[in-house]
């Protein structure tokens, strides 16, 4: 079921041509939100926004490379605000990029696009458009994090640490912008089954066969609580990161 509850908002979701990205994209809209879909891949964005409009709801595909410079990433700001009619009331930090290799394995260029489209990207995002947001009183920044943010592990320690700055700069934005009235929080995904994972079907299977949910999460899992979370349904909720990962952050079943 969906609701209206961000009827008149205008949203942007960063990296939403597929998985979690168009799953939020898709869920927002049908809450009532106009939506920006970006990304690198124009086919696909414009294959989510024609979802959209058919299923009734509002978006537009404007595209980004968050990988750029900071003053690309600015452009892509200015030209998702114009297209939603010059207002951002949800700003989804989604875009990440994850090399799945050892320290020693990771190359220079891996290093610095992981930085930048994990890191610097939603920082140089939030700094573009929540002061709109503040000069309304009103708005409202998800982003997703990780249950690896919290968790070592040997093949995806920089991706791990990009998510935990986040989910840091986060807390961080909660304490800034929240007493103007723009709330700042967290989504943290456990195991997902995304279109580029799904050759791994089994391995992710094993790894949430251990969870209390026994199974993997799936985007619009993810997408519902951004939703909740964009929402006034959420108006006292700041600075938290909201696991949605069948417990395997917090838990172990027997």
């Amino acid at each position: 079921m969906t609701s209206t509850r961000l009827t008149g908002r205008h949203a942007i979701v960063t990296g939403s041509t597929s998985g979690i990205g168009a799953a939020t994209a898709r869920v927002l809209a049908a809450e009532g939100a106009a939506v920006v879909v970006t990304g690198r891949d124009r086919a696909r964005g414009e294959a989510v926004v024609k979802e959209i409009t058919g299923d009734g709801g509002t978006a537009f595909f404007v595209p980004s490379d968050l990988a750029g410079t900071p003053d690309e990433v600015r452009a892509f700001a200015a030209a998702a605000r114009d297209a939603l009619g010059g207002r951002v009331d949800v700003l989804v930090n989604n875009a990440a990029v994850c090399h799945p290799t050892t320290t020693t394995g990771l190359s220079d260029a891996q290093l610095d696009e992981s930085l930048a489209v994990n890191v610097r990207a939603p920082h140089v995002l939030v700094a573009a458009l929540v002061p709109g947001m503040v000069e309304r009183g009103d708005g409202a920044v998800v982003t997703i994090g990780s249950w690896m943010a919290s968790t070592g592990s040997p093949a995806v320690g920089l991706y791990a640490a990009t998510k935990a700055a986040e989910q840091q700069l986060t807390r961080s934005w909660a304490a800034e912008f929240g007493p103007s009235g723009v709330r700042c929080n967290t989504v943290a995904p456990g195991v997902t089954r995304t279109p580029i994972n799904e050759s791994d079907g089994d391995v992710l299977d094993r790894l949430a066969a251990g969870t209390p949910a026994g199974r993997t999460v799936r985007p619009e899992d993810v997408a519902h609580a951004v939703a909740w979370l964009a929402s006034s349904d959420a108006a006292l909720v700041h600075g938290v990161t909201l696991a949605v990962d069948g417990g395997i952050s917090t838990t172990r079943a027997l």
